[in-house]
């Protein structure tokens, strides 16, 4: 697990190991850049050491390039991973100085933006995911650019976690007790677990 603290969020982290296993597949990665920050989770295929390694360097690669096209990170991820069991993931670029998130998602990773006030629309957004694993099988890359504000909270959670968590979401909890909060009431138990919760904060570099 690796997350990084950036000027522009506010960050909580939680996650969960599965027993017997000496490391987790799963990683979360915040990223802060001149106009914003990267945020993703990644679960690498499987559990245990080749998933972790597979989620490592994923996590290598978005580390390199927070600035660059959230559909080129992913394309770079894919060829780096063709002799890996491969990840799914879930990615987002907010760019706050112009209210907007660009953001995608290629597997199983659940990806949630709860408005912190509303003035129109709903109160929730859901990331649309297409079906895949980065390093064996991408699906046609598209993403979605949805307006934010500070006080918007972006969640983002592995399959290791039931999907009812969504219904127990809001903008207002802070962030790293409703990453914890998320991991201890809704974890399978049967897999690795990640929750990364992002509020939006609006400061700048």
């Amino acid at each position: 697990m690796e997350a990084i603290a950036s000027p522009w969020v506010d960050c909580g982290i939680a996650t969960f190991i599965l027993p017997g296993e000496e490391s987790s597949g799963d990683r979360g990665l915040v990223i802060p850049s001149d106009s914003g920050a990267l945020v993703a989770v990644i679960d690498g295929i499987g559990h245990g050491e080749e998933a972790a390694n597979a989620a490592n360097t994923a996590l290598s690669i978005l580390g390199r390039g927070p600035d660059r096209p959230v559909i080129s990170l992913v394309e770079e991820c894919h060829e780096a991973l063709r002799s890996s069991r491969g990840v799914v993931l879930s990615l987002a670029f907010v760019d706050l100085p112009n209210g907007m998130m660009t953001w995608l998602g290629v597997g199983n990773v659940q990806g949630i933006l709860m408005r912190g006030a509303i003035r129109q629309g709903q109160a929730r957004e859901m990331l649309l995911l297409r079906a895949g694993v980065v390093g064996a099988r991408l699906p046609a890359l598209q993403a979605a650019v949805v307006p934010v504000t500070p006080g918007d909270t972006l969640f983002f959670a592995t399959d290791g976690i039931r999907s009812e968590f969504a219904e127990s979401l809001s903008a207002q909890e802070n962030p790293q007790r409703a990453a914890k909060r998320i991991l201890e009431k809704y974890r399978t138990g049967t897999d690795d677990a990640l929750v990364l919760a992002v509020r939006l904060t609006g400061k700048s570099i």
